[in-house]
């Protein structure tokens, strides 16, 4: 997911933007401060917290996040083997914390995830242990959930096992950092070993048909005449990399849980043949064509999100990525139990301080690792689970929706009465009250859709227009024909309502 950022010269001006943005948490009703007995529970668990007897603390994990993060899920450590390589890597041991039953695991149950918005986070746990006791800080030690794998020379899993265990991060490194220590030689072992493995695994994703959304993160930037614009940073091949040891950790959990007979997969049926026929006439409309010859997982990875008519071919594609739920089984395995753009089986297993089910899933591989009894409360809370995170993803959904609504409309604030040449992304229908969302998923693993507000061009047929700089998508009224060329003109543009009002002056 692409997340838009307030610089702090937004922030201090208080201005409409800032404002408006700011009242989503009270416009969607999201979490507010935590509740006193599930705060006081959390420190307890904190004052009372036991480290488990097994102890790593001398494999010499790094973390690798943005720069700004203290809720540290993951860390990492990579050495070559006999047979091709060894990864060990550290998930934070958040159960340890959470007793079931609680006021603190209800009050989780009721997020479901840590909620990110252009001027902060709401997050899933008190700050006590998601970026304290909890979170795998560099110099800390820590409990953790311990996945070794054994890799082969084009890196697929030959072997994995999972351990609870007490680990030590060396370092918090930053992808910036990284990418600059790899891209000037001078990285250490474990950071070129990362590379190596991420380009196999890449190439592993690409063979087995899988599919990422590579969503840069966006800041926005109040200009002098009181206008805005966002500027984006691409994501770095470094974060690709991650990404990818993190999608084999939940590859392998499903597979574990599918061979235990008991857990959660994270599932996604393929693309209809509707949605990857709306695909190829927008990306034939906004200039670089899919011709169906590649998968659609090797032709995301060739766009450059740098474009902005390129941005939006990655935003329409979050329509190929719908239909994505949870399926809970018991003794029972589901068929088909494929997560489409993974082109495997998969779990969330790696971020337990920030997504729910995550927390659940860790301690069923957990056991069935190691042939212990999966325990009670997490096999019972399974049926509960999609509902539980089925909800708190709408809201998300709903909020970046929002969100990048709020932005567009801001962008487009100071140039009322201006023309802009613009693609037509869709055709025309009755305008109705509604228009098509651009699903937005960081990596494309949890893709959502939505509709934005009406625009009030009326009733009469109306599309969806892609204007390339700035980058936004609005409804405009005519008679419109995907792919065309088209000039409109920016009648109005309402930042506390999110209504952006397009005029057709001409068309190819």
């Amino acid at each position: 997911m692409s997340h838009h950022r307030l610089t702090p010269s937004v922030h201090r001006q208080g201005n409409q933007l800032a404002e408006a943005l700011s009242a989503l948490r009270t416009t969607l009703e999201l979490p507010g401060p935590f509740p006193e007995d599930a705060l006081r529970e959390a420190k307890e668990a904190v004052a009372g917290h036991e480290l488990p007897e097994l102890d790593l603390t001398h494999i010499e994990f790094v973390t690798i996040d943005p720069e700004s993060s203290t809720d540290l899920d993951q860390a990492l450590f990579i050495d070559r083997s006999s047979e091709g390589y060894k990864v060990f890597y550290a998930i934070a041991d958040v159960p340890s914390f959470v007793a079931p039953g609680g006021a603190l695991d209800a009050e989780t149950r009721r997020r479901g995830q840590t909620f990110y918005t252009p001027d902060g986070r709401i997050p899933l746990h008190p700050e006590v242990i998601s970026e304290e006791a909890g979170s795998l800080l560099a110099g800390q030690t820590c409990a953790a959930f311990v996945w070794e794998f054994e890799l082969d020379t084009a890196a697929d899993v030959s072997g994995v096992r999972v351990r609870r265990a007490a680990v030590r991060s060396r370092a918090k490194l930053s992808y910036a950092g990284v990418q600059a220590d790899l891209d000037a030689g001078t990285a250490g072992p474990v950071l070129e070993l990362l590379k190596e493995v991420g380009i196999k695994r890449v190439e592993l994703e690409r063979l087995r048909g899988g599919a990422s959304l590579n969503m840069p993160e966006q800041e926005i930037e109040q200009l002098p005449d009181g206008g805005y614009r966002i500027v984006a940073a691409p994501p770095l091949p470094v974060e690709d990399w991650n990404a990818q040891i993190s999608l084999m950790t939940g590859m392998a959990a499903a597979g574990i849980m599918l061979q235990g007979k008991v857990g959660i997969l994270r599932t996604m049926p393929a693309p209809d043949a509707a949605s990857l026929a709306h695909f190829h006439r927008q990306t034939r409309a906004l200039g670089k064509p899919w011709d169906g010859e590649m998968s659609y997982g090797e032709y995301l990875r060739t766009l450059d999100p740098t474009d902005p008519q390129q941005l939006a071919i990655v935003h329409s594609a979050g329509m190929l990525f719908r239909g994505a739920g949870y399926t809970p089984f018991d003794g029972t395995v589901p068929e088909p139990a494929i997560q489409a753009a993974i082109g495997a089986a998969y779990a969330h297993s790696t971020a337990p301080l920030r997504r729910l089910i995550d927390r659940f899933v860790l301690v069923i591989c957990e056991a069935l690792s190691n042939g212990t009894e999966v325990p009670a409360w997490a096999r019972e809370a399974l049926p509960s689970l999609p509902s539980i995170m089925g909800a708190s993803d709408q809201l998300a959904a709903k909020l970046e929706r929002l969100s990048l609504d709020t932005v567009e409309a801001a962008l487009l604030v100071n140039h009322i009465g201006q023309e802009f040449d613009a693609v037509v992304i869709s055709g025309s229908k009755p305008a109705g009250n509604g228009k098509n969302g651009n699903g937005k998923n960081r990596n494309g693993k949890n893709g959502n859709s939505g509709t934005k507000p009406g625009n009030g061009n009326g009733n009469g047929p109306s599309g969806i227009v892609q204007i390339a700089e700035p980058a936004v998508t609005a409804r405009c009224p005519g008679e419109l024909e995907p792919g065309t060329q088209v000039r409109v003109r920016i009648l109005s543009s309402d930042i506390a309502t999110r209504e952006v009002r397009l005029e057709l002056v001409e068309q190819a």
